[in-house]
């Protein structure tokens, strides 16, 4: 063996290979994905009433505070710029960014995580076709606000996004729900004290950014780590029923 492959053997747990097919992959896991959301049902009076049902919901629960939360949002041009940015980069960027970084660092624990994540997204975009949702930015009326629309320069409009983002998927919000799986992950790797309170309160960041900007309910950002947990749940107890397979075949 050279030098050369020796050194890229000692950087890469199992081969340049190994890491690339893992990175095709998951580039088209998301382009399958995004082709699917775009194409995701569209029904725009079904989606309205759906909006509505949640707002009345947590109208009638005495929960329906984030216009509150957007009007604190607003104020702030500090605020505006952190929830817009962490709105866009949360759940492709810092997902894709964490997958690498468990990756190279903590490799036996990123087929869990990558596992995790593609099921929970599948449960996610099963669920913007079931319930489409109208999202809360598009209820002025009861004084929702579009923030990326009027402070962005990039928003549901724009371009590609307006070709493949399905604007009625707001129930589950799988920011959310990425952001939970992302922090809860890192926060099990990590080894520095101030790392693991970070990766803790990164999930929390996001839900007040997803609801700061207008584009999920509370109640979205409740679905979406349900989500996260049943789907944790799910892979769990298939991996126990392996596991006691494996058993059985080793002790036959």
């Amino acid at each position: 063996m050279t030098t050369y492959s020796q050194s890229g053997s000692r950087r890469l747990p199992r081969g340049w290979k190994h890491l690339t097919l893992n990175i095709l992959f998951w580039l088209g896991f998301y382009v399958v994905y995004q082709i699917a959301r775009g194409l995701a049902d569209r029904d725009v009076t079904t989606a309205f009433w759906n909006g509505l049902h949640v707002i009345r919901i947590e109208q009638w629960t005495g929960t329906l505070f984030e216009p509150t939360v957007q009007g604190f949002v607003d104020s702030s041009e500090l605020l505006i710029k952190a929830t817009t940015y962490t709105y866009w980069l949360s759940q492709f960027v810092v997902v894709a960014a964490t997958l690498l970084w468990v990756y190279f660092r903590h490799h036996d624990r990123f087929a869990g995580f990558r596992n995790w994540i593609i099921l929970a997204n599948i449960v996610g975009l099963v669920c913007y076709v079931a319930v489409p949702t109208a999202p809360p930015r598009m209820f002025p009326a009861w004084g929702f606000v579009d923030t990326l629309a009027q402070y962005s320069g990039l928003n549901h409009a724009s371009g590609l996004i307006a070709h493949t983002a399905n604007p009625y998927a707001a129930m589950p919000s799988l920011h959310s729900m990425d952001s939970f799986i992302v922090g809860i992950v890192m926060f099990s790797v990590c080894r520095s004290l101030w790392s693991r309170i970070a990766w803790l309160l990164w999930p929390v960041w996001v839900w007040f950014s997803v609801i700061g900007t207008g584009n999920h309910y509370w109640l979205d950002v409740l679905a979406g780590v349900g989500i996260a947990i049943l789907t944790a749940g799910a892979i769990a107890l298939v991996r126990r029923m392996i596991d006691g397979h494996r058993r059985e075949i080793s002790t036959a």
